[in-house]
């Protein structure tokens, strides 16, 4: 097993993919890009990754064999991050969730559409102490523009919830918000000597919302063979963290 992560999905670095990808590139981490299109096999095959990411890749792109042999790795120690997105969890077309890597991430998924839009604010909410959130002020709090609805397995952490807040606005102008439902964001866990880790919202617009631009700095980065982004340092800060925690670097 190396330092290096296999990433799979997001369209390809010239497109979504570019925002983890530029991220990682920021963050010194070494990663393999597998675009949505591709089958994970060939690549799966040339490399033991330390931590895999699997955002928004179509489920028929994985071989039985080939989440076995995630879930093996797993089990004896590498990482596991999903990111949501409309092919992730089950998504639209995702379906993970009569998948083998379904017994090992740390949420369980609805059986139908678990897509959740939000077109109006919903906020990230702090739900435990955790090193991926330290010092992160998350008392003001970033907004998503959807997610996909799971829930914590027992024994998981739920750190981050996805609260809705509904404003209203009444004839004088003034604004009400009032808090409304919430449902987990980030859940964390482990799978034998691994991590598994659930971010249900996405990386790249349209679901990521002001997360993008979360942090007063700006970070500018390009992944080799993708395009340049440009993105808020908190936003680049927090995706840095949760996936150096679930590879236990």
């Amino acid at each position: 097993m190396n330092d290096r992560i296999l990433y799979a999905g997001d369209s390809h670095l010239g497109g979504a993919a570019a925002y983890l990808a530029g991220v990682l590139s920021h963050g010194g981490i070494p990663f393999d890009h597998v675009p949505s299109d591709a089958p994970l096999g060939p690549t799966l095959g040339l490399t033991e990754p330390r931590l895999y990411v699997i955002s928004d890749y179509p489920v028929k792109n994985l071989t039985d064999a080939d989440m076995q042999r995630i879930s093996g790795d797993v089990a004896a120690g590498a990482g596991l991050l999903m990111i949501g997105g409309w092919e992730s969890f089950h998504g639209a077309a995702g379906e993970y969730h009569t998948s083998p890597l379904a017994e090992i991430l740390p949420v369980r998924m609805q059986n139908s559409d678990d897509r959740v839009n939000a077109a109006r604010p919903c906020l990230v909410e702090k739900g435990a102490s955790h090193p991926i959130l330290e010092g992160l002020p998350l008392e003001r709090p970033p907004g998503i523009g959807g997610y996909n609805r799971v829930e914590p397995r027992e024994g998981a952490e739920v750190l981050l919830f996805a609260r809705h807040c509904p404003v209203e606005v009444d004839p004088r102008g003034q604004y009400t918000v009032t808090p409304g439902a919430r449902a987990p964001l980030l859940v964390v866990g482990h799978h034998g000597r691994g991590r598994t880790a659930a971010f249900a919202s996405d990386v790249a617009p349209h679901w990521v919302g002001g997360l993008v631009d979360w942090g007063e700095g700006r970070v500018k980065a390009c992944a080799p063979g993708g395009v340049e982004i440009e993105v808020g340092s908190l936003y680049a800060e927090f995706f840095t963290r949760l996936v150096r925690w679930t590879m236990g670097a």
